[in-house]
């Protein structure tokens, strides 16, 4: 499912969400207030869900929305029921829902479960939730209603993902996510470590062509102007790089060894990178001086390793034009050199 966007906030998002919504072949989904106009606007970009959502904790509905307990779910209803008129799926989200009262975020659900709403969605707005009480509260709401169930996690303590995967342990049949995590705040739950998770933890089908993953990924920071951060899961330029010797000697032996073995570079269209700087080991230099084509000796090895070593401790970045000026400066072969210069 795609969640093209708010059509009502303004002419320029009601076009884009048209036109998503008759360009895709996923179902496509527009969000909308529990407010008339606003699932108006849904229904005529042409959606085929509408989203509709209402705060139900204390604290958002006298503070954001202004009003009480009972008249937030009467306009509740009033509008799943014009959205489930329209002939669209319907989804509602009870905003702020772990940190709603239980007793009446339960009613709200049975309330709109009654009048015609296919999915719920359950947001940790604010990040609050921990795996552990995500779950209970997903397999609590499981009990009020038979919506098919979906999650949309916060990432203000990081828990994010692990919440959204701990959704679906819990009976969640979805889970919003976002490229890179992108969202209000801290971000939402990120698409490339729900699904991975998903995939090469759990051995769960998702569907999804992962080797496009990096692909994807560096198409939203080149559009979005957001950046991953290098040690980003997943996604990040250091997420398959190795400097230590240890790992790096590991890896070039059995990638399995400090990598999680079911994840693998090619898996999401990503290159594993031995990287050089002040930890590196002989293992990574000679692998590296070989991919350039040279042919060191165990001696020239040890003392391009040494060089490295010290450059990397005073900050120097070891790059390819780096490593073949030491390798010069050591006198290291080419491998045709030293093919050249053999026994006849």
């Amino acid at each position: 499912m795609i969640e093209a966007g708010f059509p009502v906030n303004s002419d320029a998002e009601f076009a884009a969400v048209r036109d998503v919504a008759s360009a895709a072949d996923t179902t496509v989904c527009g969000l909308a207030r529990v407010v008339e106009e606003d699932v108006e606007a849904a229904i005529d970009a042409g959606v085929d869900m509408v989203h509709t959502f209402a705060s139900t904790s204390d604290v958002q509905i006298e503070d954001s929305m202004h009003a009480s307990r009972e008249a937030v779910l009467e306009r509740t209803v009033a509008n799943v029921e014009r959205a489930a008129d329209s002939g669209a799926e319907v989804m509602f989200s009870p905003m702020d829902a772990t940190r709603t009262d239980p007793d009446y975020l339960f009613e709200v659900i049975e309330a709109v479960s009654a009048a015609g709403a296919d999915w719920i969605n359950v947001p940790d707005t604010c990040g609050v939730a921990t795996p552990d009480r995500f779950a209970d509260l997903i397999r609590s709401i499981r009990e009020h209603t038979d919506a098919r169930i979906d999650v949309h996690t916060h990432d203000d303590f990081g828990l994010a993902s692990a919440n959204a995967l701990a959704g679906f342990e819990a009976g969640a049949d979805q889970a919003q996510v976002s490229v890179g995590g992108i969202g209000e705040r801290a971000g939402n739950a990120a698409f490339e470590q729900v699904v991975m998770a998903a995939e090469s933890v759990y051995g769960a089908d998702t569907g999804i062509d992962t080797t496009e993953i990096t692909e994807l990924a560096r198409t939203v920071e080149a559009r979005s102007g957001v950046d991953q951060p290098a040690n980003a899961p997943v996604i990040g330029d250091n997420a398959f790089a190795h400097e230590s010797g240890i790992h790096a000697a590991g890896v070039i032996e059995n990638a399995a060894t400090f990598e999680p073995g079911v994840m693998t570079p090619e898996m999401v269209g990503a290159e594993r990178e031995l990287v050089l700087g002040k930890h590196t080991g002989t293992h990574s230099v000679r692998e590296r001086l070989q991919d350039a084509g040279y042919d060191p000796t165990d001696e020239q090895v040890r003392a391009v390793t040494r060089e490295v070593k010290d450059r990397g401790a005073d900050g120097d970045e070891i790059t390819d034009d780096t490593l073949a000026a030491i390798a010069e400066a050591h006198d290291v072969d080419r491998e045709s050199e030293r093919i050249t210069e053999g026994p006849a």
